[in-house]
């Protein structure tokens, strides 16, 4: 389209052009790469004076540029531009059908250091979002703003490029930056969208792969480089650009998963989730860190859960971060999978790959805080734009991270949409959302003084739960069967209770009390665990007012904890007795569940995300042992519906032998949706061995032995209850029935009756 010009903008003088002030201050202001509107002087503007009805000025700036001719759209004719300023701004004056045939559209031809190029002219495109989009984004409710925001392909009249686009109101300019224009910040200079402040540019001629950054001149006149915040793909850390990606080209395969997905209850299935780093599960010679592509982690990933009976892959944060010491949890690209590991189409072929074959992928997703790196978020323009500028409020002190101002709509929609990206482009399973209790309260970590109390004077930060609230709403009415997991550990209310009765709408909460009661228990000698009963019992009065999920996470394998084998009491025999019986209990007890990579077969060392996995243990009876445990308790997890169909609700769960406090016993019975399917269980906590112990049961029948953590398969030894007991009418726990069984040293037992 042809604008009309800053009027009256040119007087014929013998093809010559006489400008007034004001273009002359705003091509000054071009040249220098200050301008936020470069669309009122660059490209064809039609004239307003009587003489020049029907002409056109045509204005181009190509820095360093010898000559320069516009090129009609028919191609067939040339017309020499003058130059109009020393620093390569040149102009033409043409007929307006000299730049219009039909669909196509004029060029400029220029030369420069012997070299002649030829291009479409920038400023010849309308901006594509419309008034609508910037209406919605500002309102906070544009939940596909990831469609319009960032570095899009577009084709527009036949012409292929790429359509820029960037938040950031308060700054001065805007360029893009590139290898495809030197990084010279002043030749692709954006135009502001007022009131918005959102920044448009459509640069014809660039392609998938293109490097790119936004040359942002702040609020305060300060220049600096920024990555995309809507970036779909980025450089190899500790390069930092971000990269122009196509997420059309992976031929999605796994329709009859997504649609299974979306009419089945998650939550009555077993969730048993494999948590994993991708950088450090395995390691392969000759790769770059020994990191693997995602596709080759793909095949070797899956056919281990295969084996192991996982449902779920859990990855650590995906997203591109510039430490890798971070672990992915300083995200600097919310919508770019980290390059270590291949291209967005190599992730989407790991999670395709995953469904084709029965397992759901969930990512840590980290809503929480960001990094302070200067080509992140962080003052995108010279404001806290998706900050606070209050450090009261901005600073996260554990972490030295920039918290989230969720108060912003616009900050809002960044993230909401962010999580409904991963959901529809790569068919994410579930977002475990980290860090949630840092979110829910101004004072998290901080002490008197340090913090800002809420408008009603409270320490609820009130934007964070509106967030956490319309983010989940959002995710399940949009991506139905997606899941949204919460690690809280507070005793915040109603976490996985839904929006509509008070709830924050999770899906999901960790219950990290279980976790942490349960490990203390556990690194207690057995001689005085009689004195910690309750660390194990107390679990059960709120286990069923949330939708808990049991987590053993990598968060309990660093910073000097020491890994879970080597925090067992007692010798070699006994650390690895107490492991198979802290993850029998574990699979049993109420909760879906969650065990961190490595901790299936008892890894030794601490983890470090910069070393592969101690694979080499699995040589060894007494790890392979673990691991041969580890994947039959998942399969009998999986089918056994009394394990998992009714999880969060008491009457899947019933004890009966809760009181043997100086035996360090525990008897209870899980069942399924329909009560007369049920299993016993019988956890022995001390490394002494009863063979005549009698547990009342329900109902008369032969109990059959399903489940041994002591058998000599997993390096125990082996005492059990044979094919299983037949139940006498002997009173036992206040039941009329029971058996007399054995209970393995530091084991447990499953019976379900035939």
């Amino acid at each position: 389209m042809i604008q009309s010009d800053i009027a009256p903008t040119l007087v014929p003088s013998a093809d010559a052009c006489v400008r007034l002030k004001e273009v002359d201050t705003a091509l000054s202001n071009v040249a220098h790469g200050l301008c936020d509107f470069p669309q009122s002087v660059l490209g064809a503007k039609r004239l307003n004076s009587k003489e020049l009805v029907g002409k056109a000025v045509v204005r181009t700036f190509q820095p360093g540029a010898e000559k320069a001719w516009v090129i009609a759209a028919d191609g067939r004719k040339f017309k020499p531009m003058r130059r109009v300023h020393p620093d390569g701004i040149f102009e033409a004056v043409c007929c307006e059908s000299y730049l219009r045939d039909q669909d196509q559209r004029y060029q400029i031809r220029y030369t420069q250091e012997k070299t002649t190029m030829t291009k479409h002219d920038p400023y010849d495109f309308e901006p594509l979002l419309s008034d609508m989009d910037l209406h919605l984004f500002n309102e906070g409710n544009h939940f596909d703003i990831y469609e319009k925001l960032g570095a899009h392909l577009r084709t527009i009249d036949g012409v292929e490029g790429v359509n820029f686009a960037v938040w950031a109101p308060n700054a001065q300019s805007i360029s893009v930056v590139g290898d495809f224009n030197h990084w010279d910040g002043r030749q692709h200079p954006m135009r502001k969208r007022v009131p918005s402040g959102i920044w448009e540019i459509f640069i014809p001629g660039l392609g998938v792969d293109s490097l790119y950054k936004f040359r942002v001149v702040d609020t305060h006149g300060h220049q600096i480089e920024k990555s995309d915040p809507f970036g779909f793909g980025a450089e190899l850390p500790p390069r930092t650009a971000s990269v122009v990606r196509d997420l059309t080209r992976h031929n999605w395969q796994d329709q009859e998963w997504m649609t299974k997905r979306a009419e089945t209850d998650q939550l009555e299935q077993p969730i048993s989730i494999y948590e994993l780093h991708p950088g450090s599960w395995k390691h392969e010679a000759g790769k770059h860190e020994g990191w693997m592509n995602y596709r080759d982690l793909a095949h070797q990933v899956v056919g281990y859960c295969l084996e192991m009976n996982f449902t779920h892959i859990e990855l650590m944060p995906i997203t591109e971060h510039p430490y890798t010491g971070s672990w992915g949890y300083q995200t600097v690209g919310y919508f770019a999978p980290t390059s270590r590991y291949g291209t967005p189409e190599d992730f989407m072929y790991f999670v395709d790959f995953c469904h084709q074959n029965g397992i759901g992928v969930i990512v840590d997703w980290v809503p929480a805080h960001f990094p302070k790196d200067a080509h992140g978020l962080a003052k995108f323009d010279g404001t806290a734009l998706y900050e606070h500028a209050d450090p009261r409020q901005g600073e996260h002190p554990d972490w030295g991270t920039l918290v989230f101002n969720y108060s912003r709509t616009e900050v809002q929609n960044f993230l909401i949409s962010n999580a409904l990206f991963w959901c529809k482009k790569y068919h994410i399973d579930g977002l475990r959302v980290d860090a949630v209790a840092s979110m829910l309260y101004l004072d998290y970590s901080r002490e008197e003084g340090e913090w800002i109390p809420n408008e009603f004077g409270g320490r609820e930060n009130l934007g964070a739960i509106e967030f956490m609230k319309k983010m989940n709403e959002k995710v399940h009415e949009i991506c139905p069967g997606v899941l949204t997991l919460a690690e809280e550990s507070t005793a915040w209310g109603g976490v996985s209770r839904p929006t509509y009765t008070g709830g924050l709408g999770f899906s999901i909460k960790w219950n990290m009390g279980w976790m942490n009661d349960t490990l203390r228990y556990m690194r207690h000698d057995p001689i005085h665990r009689k004195y910690h009963h309750d660390e194990l019992t107390f679990s059960l009065i709120y286990a069923f007012t949330e939708n808990f999920m049991l987590p053993f996470s990598h968060d309990e394998v660093v910073h000097g904890k020491g890994s879970l084998l080597d925090q067992m009491p007692g010798d070699l025999w006994q650390k690895f007795a107490n492991l198979r019986l802290l993850y029998s209990y574990m699979w049993t007890h109420p909760g879906k569940k969650l065990m961190f990579m490595g901790c299936e077969w008892g890894q030794w060392n601490e983890w470090n995300c910069d070393s592969s996995l101690q694979w080499d243990l699995l040589q060894w009876g007494s790890h392979s042992g673990l691991r041969r445990m580890v994947g039959d308790l998942n399969a009998l997890y999986k089918n056994q519906p009394a394990l998992y169909e009714v999880d969060f609700d008491p009457a899947g769960f019933e004890w009966v032998d809760s009181m043997s406090r100086d035996m360090s016993v525990l008897g209870y019975i899980r069942r399924a949706k329909d009560p007369s399917d049920f299993v016993l269980v019988v956890c022995n906590f001390t490394p002494a061995t009863h063979g005549e112990y009698r547990m009342g049961v329900p109902e008369p029948g032969f109990y059959r032995e399903i489940f041994n953590s002591d058998s000599e398969y997993y390096e125990g030894t082996n005492i059990g209850n044979g094919e299983g007991i037949e139940a006498e009418q002997i009173e036992a726990q206040g039941r009329e029935w029971s058996i007399k069984m054995a209970l393995p040293p530091l084991g447990v037992t499953v019976l379900k009756k035939s």
